[in-house]
């Protein structure tokens, strides 16, 4: 599995839902989105660019849909229907290559959201690329739990205050994980330079120090090490190996 993207251009994307019912597949039961988040990665950086929109759905949420990520009917009642913010979003994912943790069910209810535009939407594939992060996740540790908040204890990476689901929120923690995940660095400071800083915001050690303590790599470190290579090395672009 190639698990470093090829695209330059990523918008990493959640949606929030009226239903919460995957099994019995939630887009004929009638549910829709009632909130769409994303953020904007280029050449595997984040721009600091992001679309975000809570949606009235014309009906009811789900009990346990409003245990999971707090939005009430009362709340998106009034905010701006799927079809009035359907040519902004669409814009904004337009040739980019999405991605999104278990894929199928977001771009499911996108789906069936565009197809009820009048005249009728596009479906998500036509218009973009999609990758699922839960299958590199799968990938990269079987067996193991690979939900958004096992992925963050994983990589180190904080989600306090993820006490409940938010779409934009939740793009933003998963981009943060995908980029770690798949190898790459997610924020650098390009703009906070001080003393004993150059251009970029990189730290740059002092001429006159003491000698710095090298620690040899473990075995095991190395081993480790390894096979990290071998999987980047799938993508055909290990520059870290002759």
């Amino acid at each position: 599995m190639n698990i470093i993207s090829s695209a330059s251009r990523q918008v990493i994307l959640d949606t929030e839902t009226t239903g919460m019912n995957q099994g019995a597949g939630p887009i004929y039961q009638g549910h829709r989105i009632i909130e769409i988040g994303c953020v904007e990665v280029i050449n595997r950086r984040l721009t600091g660019r992001h679309y975000h929109q809570y949606i009235n759905p014309n009906m009811l949420i789900d009990e346990e849909a409003i245990a999971v990520h707090g939005i009430t009917d009362a709340y998106v009642a009034n905010m701006p229907k799927f079809s009035e913010i359907a040519s902004e979003f669409i814009a904004f994912i337009d040739g980019a290559e999405i991605v999104a943790h278990n894929a199928s069910f977001d771009v499911s209810f996108m789906d069936h959201e565009f197809s009820m535009l009048q005249p009728r939407g596009p479906v998500t594939t036509d218009i973009c690329q999609v990758l699922d992060s839960l299958e590199i996740a799968k990938y990269l540790h079987p067996g193991q739990k690979n939900n958004l908040d096992a992925l963050c204890k994983r990589y180190g990476i904080d989600n306090s205050k993820r006490d409940l689901h938010g779409a934009l929120l939740d793009a933003e923690i998963l981009a943060d994980v995908y980029l770690v995940m798949t190898g790459g660095q997610t924020k650098f400071n390009l703009t906070n330079e001080a003393a004993g800083q150059e251009g970029g915001g990189i730290n740059r050690l002092p001429k006159h120090r003491n000698p710095l303590k090298v620690i040899a790599a473990s075995a095991d470190e190395i081993s480790m090490h390894e096979q990290r290579l071998d999987l980047v090395a799938k993508s055909g672009a290990c520059i870290w190996r002759g």
